[in-house]
């Protein structure tokens, strides 16, 4: 759960951390290729693209580029171990215990897996290890559990037939990942995809390739056959259109951005009109009401918005604070926002890390200025941290007004932005004046404001005095733009089932 690393990142020291010569990971990086029907492949053009080390901005290793051949090559291996492989006849059981075994491996893996994630992603490594990881395998676990009992009903129906209905795998199932958590998405898309009888095709964010391939060669050291999971490596426009517009993918699953997903969704429209889950973009209002505890409310809302960097589609990016402990609240989150240790990742005691790249890094340092130009208070940070990587001091404005763009765009960066409100009616219609509705978190001690709150806002999820608890039974997805169906839990799979309705005549029935 995410909100434990808030909770134990206070026992460290909250000097801020010089960034000197950043430590380099223990690991090698001996997998950049392709993974197509179990094997590891150049990429059909033979090009390769850079992933890099946003502490630094150097090259960690050069990844083969997959575009339209490679994606046709891993759908035709998808499509034969649906259609002719040992997929489906495994038993169900059977499958359970190789996504166990993979969990295994994952776990006895942890150090190596957490590494990369790190060196390629930039979020701290205790985050990675000791929060992520655990979760990536208890979200496999969860899923192994459920993969032999998926079944179906038996359907009383008028007159004399016997109705039952089959839930049946699509097929090819083709997987969209993002970049800011790349195997905790892996986990909420392959977990139910697998377990549900489908094979999968996943293309990774060109920014965050390494952690992806490296666990999928650790699935099919746990027995899973040749074709079941390909990875293709590469970019949207290229590999990720490939795979939304494909005729023989039957499914689709993206997280991204709002924008990036209305391409999926138009392409997925255009080709086969395959179904589309879509987990996009977000605006999240957090409110403090006025019988809050304010000390624990401010905790808890900088965790919800600076935890991975502020890179989080949920984070809690609209503060908004009731006007009797305003001015309490602002002074406070000043102060812990300006203790925030920022540093090397790979350095004990971090609690922040670079943003991914450096368009990342220049969009939230435009948004930062934008929030100055239009009014807001710079209450702290404002700037780049150190002289290298894509660093960025813990920011919070006060005196956010609604029409500002900080208030309104999904800034994907560690900045918060705080504002005030009067009552319930005021603070409900302008936590709903968005076209977002992923997440929203209330701090309360009044159950009865608890309960209207969580009834009112338009959202996916509503957290009541705790942020970013993300079990595996618990699912999650977003109203509005922020995207449609739902991962994880039991609502996962039926993104990964379809159901068949079969009729059979009865002749001289006992009973009916």
């Amino acid at each position: 759960r995410f909100s434990s690393w808030g909770r134990r990142i206070n026992s460290f020291s909250t000097a801020a951390a010089a960034i000197d010569e950043p430590i380099h990971p223990s690991i090698q990086v001996d997998h950049t290729q392709l993974l197509i029907n179990g094997q590891f492949i150049d990429a059909a053009s033979g090009r390769t693209f850079p992933t890099v080390d946003p502490r630094t901005g150097d090259v960690i290793a050069r990844v083969a580029e997959g575009d339209l051949e490679d994606v046709n090559r891993a759908v035709a291996a998808a499509r034969k171990a649906f259609d002719e492989g040992p997929w489906p006849k495994m038993t169900a059981y059977v499958t359970s215990r190789i996504m166990l075994r993979f969990a295994d491996l994952l776990e006895k893996h942890t150090e190596e897996v957490a590494k990369l994630e790190t060196w390629d992603n930039g979020k701290p490594y205790e985050q990675a290890a000791k929060i992520e990881i655990p979760m990536v395998v208890r979200m496999f676990r969860y899923y192994a559990g459920w993969a032999d009992k998926i079944h179906g009903f038996t359907v009383p129906a008028d007159g004399q037939h016997h109705v039952q209905t089959l839930h049946e795998p699509y097929g090819v199932c083709g997987l969209i990942i993002p970049w800011n958590f790349p195997l905790l998405l892996y986990s909420w898309k392959v977990g139910p995809a697998l377990a549900c009888g489908n094979t999968v095709v996943l293309k990774t964010a060109e920014q965050t390739p390494l952690s992806a391939i490296y666990v999928s060669k650790l699935f099919h050291e746990a027995g899973l056959p040749p074709g079941v999971l390909n990875v293709v490596s590469g970019f949207g426009p290229t590999a990720g259109a490939a795979l939304s517009s494909h005729m023989d993918v039957n499914k689709l699953s993206f997280t991204g951005s709002t924008a990036t997903g209305k391409i999926v969704l138009t392409l997925a429209a255009k080709s086969n009109l395959k179904p589309v889950t879509l987990e996009l973009g977000g605006k999240s209002p957090f409110i403090v009401c006025k019988d809050a505890d304010v000390d624990k409310a401010v905790e808890l809302a900088h965790s919800a918005l600076f935890f991975n960097q502020g890179q989080c589609c949920c984070a809690g990016s609209r503060t908004l604070v009731h006007e009797s402990v305003y001015d309490e609240f602002v002074e406070k989150a000043k102060a812990r926002a300006l203790k925030r240790v920022v540093g090397d990742p790979f350095k004990t005691g971090i609690e922040q890390g670079p943003q991914i790249d450096n368009e990342q890094f220049k969009k939230i340092l435009k948004y930062i200025r934008s929030g100055i130009e239009s009014g807001a208070t710079l209450e702290s940070g404002g700037e780049q941290f150190g002289s290298k990587g894509y660093y960025i001091q813990p920011t919070v404005f006060s005196n956010v007004q609604d029409d500002m763009l900080i208030a309104k765009d999904e800034i994907f960066g560690p900045v918060q932005s705080i504002s005030k409100f009067k009552d319930l009616e005021e603070v409900v219609q302008r936590a709903n004046a968005s076209s977002y509705g992923l997440a929203a978190g209330v701090f309360t001690q009044n159950i009865e404001t608890a309960n209207t709150l969580t009834r009112a806002l338009r959202v996916g999820t509503v957290w009541i005095n705790c942020y970013d608890i993300f079990d595996a039974a618990v699912p999650f997805g977003g109203f509005k733009m922020s995207g449609q169906g739902r991962e994880k839990g039991i609502y996962g799979l039926s993104s990964y089932l379809q159901v068949k309705a079969v009729v059979t005549p009865l002749k001289n029935p006992a009973w009916l």
